[in-house]
């Protein structure tokens, strides 16, 4: 079964758009919630692809719009809504997560009776990789984590970081898209953000308080993430398990948008080894 853009809708907060994809066989299944990136969006390029294919392997895989990615609920896919994307921040990443996993546990989710609440994974690729590793130190539902091509600190990160003087003057300051060409705006609370709260913003030290499995995966020649990234996850988790990804970029050789019936190897490699990673018993 694959159910696209429900809606979650939140009291005095922005709606999360997300999608199901399971076997509806009403058995309890792993739950895998994927986390997208920076300037991403649960129907970018092959994801559509990527959670068919967790599904062919028994796993209830649900995608989602953090509710400031800059869609919209009647648009989820680019970003009409650059307002919303402005006013975005890592913290409000972490009240979606939180917000969605209560939900997907509740009464209140149709499919609650496929999913098995003591076999949860966190996916997240890129930022939401770092969002992922911050969640799973700070929710002990969570069991297990895999990052695909996770960065390892927010505080250098172009949206965090910049000439934060004339930022501060100006309110706001914009990142090309070099997809779409739009200007994506950063409002000034998107530092202030970082800055309050940047103890539990740490990446390295949340890392380092992960008791759950693991997985670390990243493209050795990733031109936008560093492969060094991924060494210094690993090297904060010596129980953690570092696999490279060779020949691969930054989204293991997908795009947007993904044409083809089949996943790129690279990104077929990653997926194989995301569902044996879930598979293995701890």
């Amino acid at each position: 079964m694959i159910e696209k853009n429900l809606v979650l809708n939140r009291s005095e907060k922005k709606p999360i758009v997300w999608d199901a994809f399971f076997n509806s066989n009403k058995k309890p299944k792993p739950l895998v919630i994927f986390c997208h990136g920076y300037k991403g969006f649960k129907d970018w390029g092959s994801w559509d692809l990527v959670a068919e294919t967790f599904l062919e392997e028994n796993v209830f895989f649900m995608k989602f719009n953090f509710s400031h990615n800059g869609g919209t609920v009647e648009h989820p896919i680019d970003f009409p809504d650059l307002e919303a994307f402005a006013e975005n921040n890592y913290t409000k990443e972490l009240e979606d997560l939180e917000d969605l996993i209560n939900f997907l546990l509740s009464k209140g989710n149709p499919f609650n009776h496929e999913i098995d609440p003591t076999n949860i994974t966190l996916l997240g690729h890129s930022r939401g990789g770092g969002i992922s590793i911050l969640k799973a130190s700070e929710d002990q539902r969570i069991t297990k984590l895999i990052t695909w091509a996770s960065v390892c600190a927010f505080g250098k990160r172009t949206a965090t970081t910049g000439n934060l003087e004339q930022w501060k003057k100006e309110g706001v300051k914009y990142v090309l898209n070099s997809r779409t060409k739009q200007q994506m705006p950063h409002n000034y609370q998107f530092h202030e953000n970082y800055m309050t709260n940047k103890k539990r913003l740490n990446i390295e030290n949340a890392t380092k308080n992960i008791a759950i499995p693991q997985l670390i995966i990243h493209g050795k020649e990733d031109p936008s993430v560093k492969f060094s990234e991924a060494e210094s996850i690993y090297s904060w988790n010596l129980d953690s398990e570092l696999y490279p990804v060779y020949n691969s970029n930054h989204v293991f050789n997908s795009k947007h948008p993904w044409e083809d019936n089949d996943l790129p190897l690279a990104l077929k490699q990653v997926v194989e080894k995301s569902i044996a990673f879930i598979k293995e018993t701890n």
